[in-house]
């Protein structure tokens, strides 16, 4: 469903009388990302999945920061749904969400529907300030690639970064053809805009949220499992999973987000 200028492109499916789930993707993904899992949790819940800036229907809107994202996002939650939600974010939508569930609070207390709680697949709550530096010229330097360079050649050595070291050969390949369709310079404009560098570090304002929130991590992405175990998070290991846990284990995640949600 595409709006008009500056509103997000969405996906809605499921049941209108159930509790909501909203999805946010990582950075080169869209709202198609999420469909295997929505296909399952659509027959218990409403699913909204949104494509954030720069990124699929939502192309066209610059990214701005994270606070003008988060209002992007408050305002699609606002117009689509009623029921209580929880925020699902994977990477750089699992921080987009963060941020929104701290310091956007007092805005989700005025829409009609109830924030209920938070699931954050490998999402990073933020660095140390004096990581920082480093962090915004890491990212400065795949900004400036993908900006300048054909986003095939930028997307061979993006996906060879440890952090996808768990997907064999195929496994990235494909992602590379399927991550082709973006824009280079709207991925570089949203890679600056929500850069790690420009974040907060959000631990300890998740740690006192009296809505729910859980971290969920792959068994094979140490990075994110060591993350999760320091956080003071509740948190689940999802075995034979790195990173992408919902493409990986599809099941596994409906699984647990369906626990999450109706614990008894």
């Amino acid at each position: 469903m595409q709006n008009c200028s500056e509103r997000l492109n969405y996906s809605l499916q499921g049941q209108t009388d159930k509790p909501a789930l909203v999805f946010l993707h990582g950075l080169l993904g869209d709202h198609r990302d999420w469909q295997t899992v929505i296909e399952e949790l659509s027959k218990e819940y409403l699913c909204l999945a949104i494509d954030l800036p720069g990124h699929g229907g939502s192309q066209h809107i610059e990214a701005v920061g994270f606070e003008d994202t988060c209002n992007k996002v408050i305002a699609t939650i606002s117009e689509t749904l009623s029921s209580p939600f929880w925020l699902v974010g994977y990477s750089l939508g699992a921080r987009i969400a963060m941020y929104l569930a701290t310091y956007c609070s007092s805005s989700l207390k005025v829409i009609s529907a109830p924030f209920a709680g938070l699931i954050i697949e490998n999402g990073h709550p933020g660095l140390p300030e004096k990581e920082r530096a480093a962090r915004h010229t890491h990212d400065e330097k795949w900004a400036v690639r993908f900006e300048n360079e054909p986003i095939v050649d930028v997307l061979q050595d993006w996906y060879q970064q440890p952090v996808f070291s768990s997907l064999n050969h195929a496994q990235r390949q494909s992602l590379i053809v399927k991550r082709s369709d973006n824009l280079g310079t709207k991925v570089a404009s949203m890679l600056r805009a929500t850069s790690l560098s420009q974040q907060d570090f959000l631990g300890d304002l998740l740690r006192t949220l009296p809505a729910k929130v859980h971290y969920l991590c792959g068994e094979k992405d140490n990075k994110f499992q060591a993350l999760a175990m320091h956080s003071g998070l509740s948190y689940s290991i999802v075995p034979d999973a790195g990173h992408n846990i919902h493409a990986e284990q599809p099941r596994l995640f409906c699984q647990l987000v369906r626990q999450l949600i109706e614990p008894n």
